[in-house]
């Protein structure tokens, strides 16, 4: 297909869709003369994809060309492949932390991960996002909101055991790496929307409960 088709498919406009491949994020089309190229249905894929991490998951330009760039050189075996595309669309906080408060931040994340059992490379990045989000957490002093992590962990294997075996359920190593991206992505989204909604129903519950007790005099 011709750009005019593959703008009128994907709904990007053309000149979008020129942007991104000199951004690198969209291969160029097969030339088929100085001033035509072909597209095909791995163009169309990829400007969905595009579009839906930017769009959906909020990533920015730069931080998608990283991502797909991971997914465009993959690993020496299906764990790295998968563990590239993982680690490039972890997020990286730009919070600079006190250092006693990055110190014993440091500490709790390392007793989660011993409590836990977990498997992480010390150069996770999302093992340094939490040690990241934390330490912003101890600064502020809510204290209260520091035992979350403990609280959070036991949903967060559930939800990643659901996650892997969706993804290693596919039939080829690109869906795999298709399934790392949009799922994690915007299953990021997906999670914040079901919290929030669960935290409105949650709110609704006990708020209901203390305008039935009686006033103190």
């Amino acid at each position: 297909m011709r750009i005019a088709d593959l703008s009128r498919e994907s709904g990007v406009p053309a000149p979008t869709i020129k942007y991104y491949v000199r951004e690198g994020l969209l291969p160029p089309g097969e030339l088929t003369s100085p001033n035509q190229a072909q597209y095909g249905d791995g163009h169309l894929r990829r400007l969905k994809l595009i579009r839906a991490l930017t769009e959906v998951g909020g990533l920015s330009i730069a931080a998608t060309r990283e991502l797909l760039s991971a997914v465009d050189a993959p690993g020496r075996s299906l764990r790295d492949t998968l563990g590239k595309a993982q680690y490039a669309t972890t997020p990286r906080l730009g919070h600079q932390a006190s250092d006693q408060a990055r110190q014993r931040a440091t500490r709790q994340a390392g007793d989660l991960l011993r409590q836990r059992g977990w498997q992480i490379k010390p150069n996770s990045p999302a093992l340094q996002l939490l040690i990241a989000v934390l330490a912003a957490l101890r600064d502020l002093g809510e204290d209260d909101l520091l035992a979350l992590a403990d609280a959070y962990a036991g949903p967060a294997e559930q939800i990643a055991t659901a996650d892997v075996t969706t993804v290693l359920g596919r039939p080829s190593l690109d869906a795999m790496l298709d399934g790392v991206i949009v799922g994690t992505i915007l299953g990021d989204t997906l999670l914040a929307a079901l919290r929030r909604l669960a935290q409105e129903n949650a709110s609704a519950q006990v708020a209901g409960d203390a305008s039935n007790r009686p006033a103190h005099r």
